[in-house]
């Protein structure tokens, strides 16, 4: 039996460890979940049942942010001296450093460039293995990374892992094959999104106008909704949203994950912000199987156009479902590589090949 720790930083961290925290307990070995205290992340974890302990709450301010992140460390460090933790695991800036000053080795996902984050990187570096998706393998990062075939986003949504609940349907008032908008708009607020820009609130009106004459529309934000978009306000609880956006005819925001997340369960996506061509993800799925598209802020009317172009195009969720179908073909179910990846650590590495894990 080993013990194993997930440091939980963000809700769809909740999301993308759940399923393996299933599978390493149902192999017998012990699962310590830490996670920063967000209302949207501890609501998540205890909706599935998942224990976890707290290491504090998250800051907005950037020097209060590196401050938290000071004290996160030294409670993990204390956590796993004192349980003596095999592995850790995580979108963590504090496991790769933990690692280095206990006998603990590490596991670092990490699925963003290095030039978008720099300092996340950085802090990575110093994982036992640094995870990425193979749509960063031009990124050289040292010996101690391993690609993998596969998104974060597929370890709760492959097809393996995630089944669509047509029951949210009736929950908001919706006849199965009724069109409607699944709209998000994100808040900027991490490290990395300093300085980023969305949608305004006259281009989020401008968008409504449009779309309200052609099926319902819902709007979740991570912030609190602008007065004249109240009315748009998603009623449906977080874990339904994945069953939402399958069923939904488009996916409209500003919000990275939200984005990849409808694109990868064949809905149109498209997306207006900061980072629009800046991401190896994005942009992957956008040019190789063509399942959203994205744009600057100062391309808003592009954006406009194509929008009227997909809204118009009723055959629109077949062509998709195929183009999904190809990106599935090349692609694994992230939970399964990862829970070989550990159970069969160190040999799972040897060599660099992933394709070790799944032996």
């Amino acid at each position: 039996m080993k013990k194993v720790l997930i440091d939980i930083n963000h809700p769809a961290h909740v999301h993308l460890f759940r399923h393996f925290i299933a599978e390493m307990k149902s192999r017998g070995n012990e699962v310590i979940v830490t996670a920063k205290n967000i209302d949207s992340i501890t609501n998540l974890l205890e909706l599935y049942n998942i224990n976890y302990i707290d290491t504090g709450r998250k800051k907005d301010h950037i020097l209060k942010k590196y401050l938290y992140e000071f004290f996160h460390l030294i409670k993990v460090l204390i956590i796993v001296i004192h349980r003596r933790v095999d592995y850790g695991i995580g979108v963590s800036m504090v496991l790769p450093i933990v690692s280095r000053l206990t006998p603990m080795k590490s596991f670092a996902l990490d699925d963003d460039d290095l030039a978008a984050t720099p300092i996340f990187g950085k802090f990575t570096s110093y994982a036992d293995v640094i995870l990425n998706p193979n749509a960063l393998a031009h990124e050289k990062r040292g010996s101690r990374q391993l690609f993998h075939p596969s998104y974060h986003e597929l370890a709760y949504l492959h097809p393996d892992r995630f089944v669509p609940d047509p029951g949210v349907l009736s929950e908001i008032g919706l006849k199965p094959g009724e069109p409607f908008f699944v709209l998000r708009f994100n808040a900027f607020k991490a490290h990395h999104d300093a300085g980023a820009q969305g949608l305004t609130t006259d281009q989020k009106i401008e968008i409504i106008n449009f779309l309200k004459y052609f099926g319902r529309i819902f709007i979740t934000t991570e912030r609190d909704i602008e007065p004249a978009l109240k009315s748009y306000q998603l009623p449906v609880s977080p874990e339904k949203i994945h069953s939402l956006l399958y069923y939904a005819t488009l996916f409209i925001g500003d919000s990275q994950t939200m984005t990849s997340e409808a694109a990868l369960l064949g809905t149109p996506a498209v997306k207006l912000n900061s980072f629009a061509g800046r991401l190896s993800i994005p942009n992957e799925l956008e040019h190789t199987y063509q399942l959203c598209y994205s744009f600057l802020p100062q391309n808003f009317e592009a954006m406009m156009h194509k929008i009227k172009e997909l809204v118009l195009n009723n055959d629109i969720k077949a062509e998709w479902r195929i183009r999904q179908k190809a990106m599935l073909a090349d692609k694994v179910d992230l939970t399964s590589f990862l829970t070989a990846l550990v159970i069969n650590y160190p040999l799972s590495v040897a060599n660099s090949k992933p394709d070790i894990a799944f032996q």
